[in-house]
């Protein structure tokens, strides 16, 4: 978030007070930008309208790129550059490749997911990102609110928040 940005932070001591407060401050025409929590309240994503994460799409593609790299490599050695009658075998034995495409598969899955998460989240190392309230790495419960992308008046939003049942309202 950039620091020009203007928001309003309603700050809660409960996660089923924040989960209902989503809620309610939507119904007023209001768009919450993000809600920050010390950790996951379920149902949480839905109410602030999170789109559906694509990091299965990107899991599945990482997996068939580990699992054909896993048999080009194996065919590459076993078939063409050196080539070995092993237990009487032929040199293309499908069934033995199998266990060894299945460990290229999960490698590459796993390196792939945690670096297009590193990425898609700005997490990478030297990255300074300051939280809007530092007490959500502890015990509360903050919503932000976007002043530039909502039509409805600062004061008309502070009011929603404390009606909603924030202890505290501030603007950042």
């Amino acid at each position: 978030m950039s620091s020009t940005t203007n928001y309003i932070l309603g700050v809660y001591d409960d996660e089923d007070e924040v989960l209902h407060a989503v809620g309610e401050v939507k119904a007023k025409g209001i768009k919450v930008e993000d809600v920050y929590s010390p950790f996951p309240i379920h149902g949480l994503d839905v109410a602030v309208g999170h789109e559906r994460t694509r990091l299965p799409i990107a899991a599945f593609m990482f997996g068939t790129l580990g699992m054909i790299c896993a048999f080009s490599l194996i065919s590459y050695t076993m078939v063409f550059d050196w080539p070995m009658i092993i237990g009487g075998k032929d040199f293309f034995a499908l069934p033995n490749w199998i266990p060894i495409a299945f460990e290229g598969t999960v490698l590459f899955t796993a390196f792939g997911l945690v670096s297009t998460f590193c990425i898609s989240n700005d997490l990478w190392p030297g990255n300074k990102t300051l939280p809007l309230d530092i007490r959500t790495t502890d015990d509360k419960f903050v919503m932000a609110i976007n002043l530039d992308k909502n039509k409805v008046s600062a004061d008309d939003i502070k009011k929603a928040l404390k009606e909603s049942g924030a202890i505290e309202v501030n603007v950042k």
